[in-house]
């Protein structure tokens, strides 16, 4: 069978096509979901994916607002910040951009914004609802990917997936989602890491494999069986001369050499970026309806 792409594109603007009805129906009662980004120093990848949460809201007329804030501002002013748009009834969901400056905790501040706000999924209440099954406010890559993989009629159920890759956005939060009593879930889930030893033999026994570590195009077709599902989070970019930037963008797996062993892949980009933004709208929409007493 002829290796399938997975077009994050076309499944992002699904979803977003999908929340427009949600939309509409808190705009008839005068509820308009409002995101805050908080964005703190010059990080030029931060910075394009900010730009990018803002044209989606401005696509699904949601309000949103973008704190811009130098980085020397001190922890407690941070928190002063993350305090006031908790207080904000215009404001459903709190994100504040990773990473933040050295000096600043950054578990402190999450800490500091309000779980119902939490649209990033990253506060320990949200977290633990996450692993007991009953998270609403879900991080958004994990669970875009889990809309990928139900988009695209792959039920891991039964299945064993390898993740390669153990942070705390991507890795584990995928591997819990994974292994849940659910739709989309019921997978025997291996994590695999930079300390994983023969990380090719873990690797080649995967029916699903996501792609987490950060390191471009480091999967190769040797450490993969015949008609794997690749997921692929990387977002790297290497030197291309033949560009104009003089670089492009790659994932984590070697996509040209793993093609013809894959039953599905993700492109990079196209492939899983786009979803992050679209489930973090959904998320900004559920929270509006959470806080409103509408879900």
């Amino acid at each position: 069978m002829a290796t399938q792409i997975i077009d994050g594109k076309q499944i992002a603007k699904d979803v977003r096509k999908k929340l427009k009805p949600r939309i509409a129906a808190l705009l008839d009662k005068n509820i308009v979901p409002g995101l805050a980004v908080v964005l703190v120093g010059e990080d030029p990848a931060s910075q394009t994916y900010v730009r990018s949460k803002g044209k989606a809201c401005e696509r699904l007329k949601l309000h949103s607002v973008t704190i811009r804030k130098d980085a020397s501002i001190s922890q407690e002013e941070l928190i002063a910040i993350v305090e006031g748009l908790n207080a904000d009834d215009k404001i459903h969901g709190i994100l504040v951009q990773s990473p933040v400056p050295s000096h600043i905790d950054e578990l402190a501040v999450t800490l500091t914004i309000s779980p119902e706000k939490d649209v990033d999924g990253f506060h320990p209440y949200n977290v633990g609802m996450m692993l007991l099954g009953r998270g609403a406010l879900l991080p958004c890559t994990p669970n875009g990917i889990l809309k990928l993989l139900e988009e695209s009629n792959i039920d891991p159920t039964g299945k064993e997936v390898v993740i390669v890759g153990r942070s705390n956005i991507v890795g584990k939060p995928i591997a819990a989602l994974l292994m849940q009593k659910a739709k989309i879930g019921n997978a025997t889930v291996t994590v695999a890491h930079s300390r994983s030893k023969d990380l090719a033999e873990i690797t080649k026994r995967a029916d699903i494999l996501i792609a987490a570590i950060g390191l471009p195009q480091f999967i190769k077709a040797d450490m993969l069986k015949d008609d794997v599902v690749i997921i692929d989070v990387g977002v790297n970019r290497i030197d291309d001369d033949s560009t104009e930037k003089g670089y492009k963008l790659v994932g984590d797996v070697d996509f040209d050499g793993c093609f013809e062993k894959a039953s599905h892949i993700t492109p990079v980009p196209g492939g899983v970026g786009p979803m992050t933004i679209s489930m973090l709208m959904e998320n900004t929409v559920t929270a509006a309806e959470k806080i409103n007493g509408l879900s």
